[in-house]
């Protein structure tokens, strides 16, 4: 089947040396800014360092956007929405002033050097959550003036979830402007299993687990009930997860309903509601029992290049699955992302 491939979260490598071209004053020009990190490490692994011990390969260019549509045209993506890498641990700085200061420098230069240079190359603003008015301002300008596509929750390290009252001044303008917020994990520092010196124990756990943490607090705490019109996404964790996530809160909902007060539906029937949108690996066994679940209308492609190559082989093999139908296909490798991002056609 041939259909327009949405890669809905593509990333960069992300360099402070570029980033310190677009910082605002005082900060512009000042070298010594970049004795330090502009976002601090996601935990304890270094993973470059990682990579050359387990051969995984390092993808030159992939913080170049001539290179990214080089990549689109080769995997026969049509467009890609890119996320950052190291700015996933924007949740633990400690200092708002400079999470407001190191975003806008990361938004501006997603804008100047990816945004304006190709219309198949879209981005999503990273958000100083420290500051939430300010966090809430950035994504207004980052929509309206910059052109992004949305926002990117990056909340591990951060002492509250997302389900908590703290974050609705970002809810309501994300609501406002009718952009999508992503919750993107990463890091696995202070999800509870920092004991690991593996980082391949680490990563089996991280991405899921976030996720759950997140949408479990935004559900029972009726972020969906107080925000309507709020479209989300859960993204890099797969899919295999959700069904348990479902029937766990439905569970514990159907035990202790006083303690989620706002809810006016059962939990699971707010995460198949077509206002959360999930990525799903092409490969993943699970994905017709999901499909089942929740449908075929929430699911989205998201490539992980350059973290992740050889797409192009990934699609077709999931092209020539014979446990899915050809319209769930054409929906999680265009439709969905391009309702989700709201794209034209």
């Amino acid at each position: 089947m041939a259909t327009q491939v949405i890669d809905t979260d593509g990333h960069i490598f992300e360099s402070d040396e570029i980033m310190f071209e677009y910082l605002q004053p005082p900060y512009r020009g000042r070298k010594e800014v970049l004795l330090y990190p502009f976002f601090p490490p996601p935990d304890g692994f270094h993973r470059m360092a990682r990579r050359i011990v387990d051969k995984r390969p390092y993808v030159v260019g992939a913080d170049d956007p001539k290179t990214w549509l080089e990549v689109l045209d080769r995997e026969r993506i049509d467009r890609t929405v890119i996320y950052p890498t190291a700015a996933l641990g924007v949740g633990y700085i400690q200092d708002p002033e400079w999470a407001v200061v190191a975003c806008r420098a990361y938004n501006d230069m997603m804008a100047d050097r990816y945004i304006n240079f190709d219309r198949r190359l879209g981005a999503v603003a990273v958000l100083p959550i420290q500051d939430i008015e300010e966090s809430a301002n950035e994504l207004r300008r980052a929509v309206t003036e910059l052109h992004m596509a949305g926002g990117v929750l990056a909340p591990a390290g951060f002492p509250k979830p997302l389900g908590d009252t703290y974050f609705d001044p970002l809810y309501r303008e994300a609501e406002k402007l009718g952009c999508p917020l992503a919750i993107h994990g990463a890091p696995s520092k202070g999800l509870g299993f920092d004991f690991f010196q593996s980082l391949i124990e680490a990563r089996t756990l991280s991405h899921p687990f976030l996720q759950m943490i997140q949408l479990t607090s935004i559900v029972l705490e009726g972020v969906l009930e107080r925000f309507p019109k709020l479209t989300l996404a859960a993204l890099e964790a797969g899919c295999q997860w959700i069904p348990f996530l479902m029937d766990r809160m439905d569970m514990e909902f159907g035990h202790r309903s006083p303690q989620a007060p706002l809810l006016k539906k059962k939990p699971s029937e707010y995460m198949r509601d077509g206002r959360i949108y999930y990525h799903a690996e092409l490969w993943e066994v699970m994905l017709p029992y999901v499909i089942e679940r929740i449908g075929e209308d929430l699911i989205i492609y998201a490539s992980d290049y350059p973290h992740e190559p050889d797409l192009a082989e990934a699609i077709k093999k999931f092209e020539d699955r014979n446990d899915l139908s050809d319209s769930a296909k054409r929906k999680i490798l265009s439709d969905n992302g391009k309702r989700f991002y709201k794209m034209e056609a």
